[in-house]
């Protein structure tokens, strides 16, 4: 299956750094490839396209960032008479790049983290479905000043996602 997503991004914005840190909630693409090893569990990949992000520290912006967060997760999948609700679980890998901060002042470009979905395919004809979807992806990064660790940021979003899927 092959589904294609508008996805929310509202980022949870959690700091350790005393700097109240944040990255804006964006709509944003997403493509997902889902290979079923039976009628009821399957492995997805998860993609999209580097993410743009302006980085604020109290509300002021001090830079910008790009991530690219591929996830894999593994589905159980219901039937319920045409209804295909599913849940599932992963590991997320986020690469943050074009990473544009005050001097002296920088992150962690990677992040592994679980990830935690459920949705839900509704049949529109025999091969195409809409689809609903909600994820939990657990993104954080170190900050750091003149190379000593400021804390951690940590992104965490909900992703919520409508769409359409084709399965062949």
């Amino acid at each position: 299956m092959v589904r294609a997503r508008a996805v929310n991004l509202d980022s949870a914005n959690k700091d350790s750094t005393g700097l109240g840190l944040t990255i804006n909630d964006k709509t944003i693409p997403e493509v997902d490839i889902t290979y079923f090893f039976n009628k009821n569990i399957a492995a997805e990949l998860i993609l999209t396209v580097p993410q743009k992000h302006t980085l604020r520290a109290g509300g002021t912006a001090i830079g910008s960032l790009k991530h690219l967060p591929p996830t894999l997760t593994v589905q159980y999948h219901f039937d319920l008479g045409g209804f295909k609700p599913y849940v599932g679980a992963g590991l997320n890998y986020t690469r943050f790049s074009s990473v544009n901060l005050p001097a002296g002042v920088d992150i962690d470009r990677n992040s592994f983290g679980p990830a935690l979905q459920a949705g839900v395919d509704i049949p529109l004809s025999k091969n195409l479905y809409l689809n609903f979807d909600v994820k939990k992806v657990y993104i954080k990064t170190d900050v750091s000043a003149a190379g000593v660790k400021a804390g951690t940021f940590k992104v965490d979003p909900v992703l919520v996602g409508v769409g359409l899927g084709w399965r062949f």
